[in-house]
């Protein structure tokens, strides 16, 4: 029988992260190959072309497109200011005259006979990427950007939304199955990313918004409480881009679902230290999950390294994805060779596993993903 992969979901203690910081379009790399950097040092940077404008110069000011050059003050490559005039007639015996002034500041890059039109240019728009993580710089990518690498903890999520934050930890609950409400959130926790248990309430999001708290990890929130929060339906697309004050990350998936105690644990002990958490996911095609690092010391060696998926096997750690046993935490004991018919009359592939509770279950194995460690 050929090998069986599926999706890994990483929840470990030590290991090797690299990201990559990549520039929307072609422009400058800040950095050096070896160089130590921090969450908020300029990787790159690049200069988007402003916006295209136009200027009805004929029709402001009653002339055929051909004479436009003639009134016209400036030539192609100069600058323009907002609410200067640009334009002006002789009128008659010096009286009416007629002038256009520019509703743009930019620069002029095309003066049309034919239409009597003005194309102004607006200034560049800086594009400046950051490096994200606390590491080095293990590899420059020329004229785009650079891949940042570091050791430390690493927590993926199942859905998160919110860009990309960084702060330190607070533990703001004593147990793994503990909701994060209002009251546990402090004035204090101003820049902090708080660690709650099985899930988030509505007003705990608008308290940590509140107090400047930049990050919110727990084990599930509901999704009627995250579409209000957003004002929107969040659908299948990719998240991240929300116009938000913190990221908020889920690591079991949408209801009251308490956080994996070896999870919450990992969290507790890198208690007080900076973490980078990022909320983009996405679920479809090009897999990308939410998650929070914690970066450890560059010195030593690792014990693991990310990666995005494993074989599965024995005793492989999973978590099931599905109905019936959605959220559940278990490990494979069997991996049946013969495939089996579910309940929509499919036949499948599945592995028999035993969840936390001791229940033994069988599931596809397309419902489930592998939790690496």
């Amino acid at each position: 029988m050929g090998s069986a992969y599926t999706p890994g979901l990483t929840v470990s203690a030590d290991a090797i992260v690299r990201r990559i910081r990549r520039l929307p379009i072609k422009g400058e790399v800040l950095v050096t190959v070896g160089q130590l950097v921090e969450p908020e040092t300029p990787v790159a940077r690049a200069l988007l072309p402003g916006l295209l404008q136009t200027i009805k110069l004929a029709e402001k000011l009653g002339v055929e497109a051909k004479e436009t050059t003639g009134f016209f003050r400036h030539k192609v490559g100069e600058k323009v200011e907002k609410d200067e005039v640009v334009a002006e007639t002789k009128g008659i015996f010096g009286l009416f005259r007629s002038t256009v002034t520019s509703e743009y500041s930019g620069t002029v890059e095309s003066i049309s006979e034919i239409t009597g039109h003005i194309l102004l240019r607006e200034p560049s728009i800086p594009v400046e990427i950051t490096a994200y993580l606390e590491g080095r710089v293990a590899e420059i990518m020329p004229e785009e950007g650079a891949v940042i690498e570091t050791r430390g903890a690493v927590v993926q999520g199942i859905f998160g939304v919110g860009g990309e934050r960084n702060g330190p930890i607070r533990v703001a609950v004593s147990d793994h199955r503990e909701r994060l409400e209002a009251r546990h959130i402090l004035d204090s926790d101003t820049g902090k990313v708080l660690i709650g248990g099985s899930s988030i309430t509505k007003e705990a999001i608008h308290r940590a918004e509140e107090v400047g708290a930049v990050g919110i990890v727990a084990g599930g929130i509901r999704d009627v409480d995250l579409i209000q929060y957003l004002g929107y339906d969040i659908g299948v697309a990719i998240t991240g881009q929300e116009m938000i004050p913190l990221s908020i990350l889920v690591t079991e998936g949408f209801g009251e679902l308490a956080m994996a105690e070896r999870t919450f644990n990992l969290l507790r002990t890198v208690e007080g230290k900076l973490a980078s958490v990022n909320g983009a996911t996405q679920i479809r095609a090009g897999v990308i999950r939410p998650e929070i690092i914690v970066p450890l010391p560059l010195e030593g060696t690792t014990t693991s390294t990310v990666s995005s998926g494993r074989e599965l096997g024995v005793g492989t750690p999973i978590r099931v994805i599905r109905e019936p046993y959605f959220g559940q935490l278990g490990s494979v004991t069997e991996l049946p060779a013969q495939l089996m018919v579910v309940e929509s009359g499919t036949e499948v592939r599945v592995l028999i596993a035993r969840l936390e509770d001791g229940a033994v279950v069988c599931v596809p194995r397309a419902n489930v993903e592998i939790i690496a460690t």
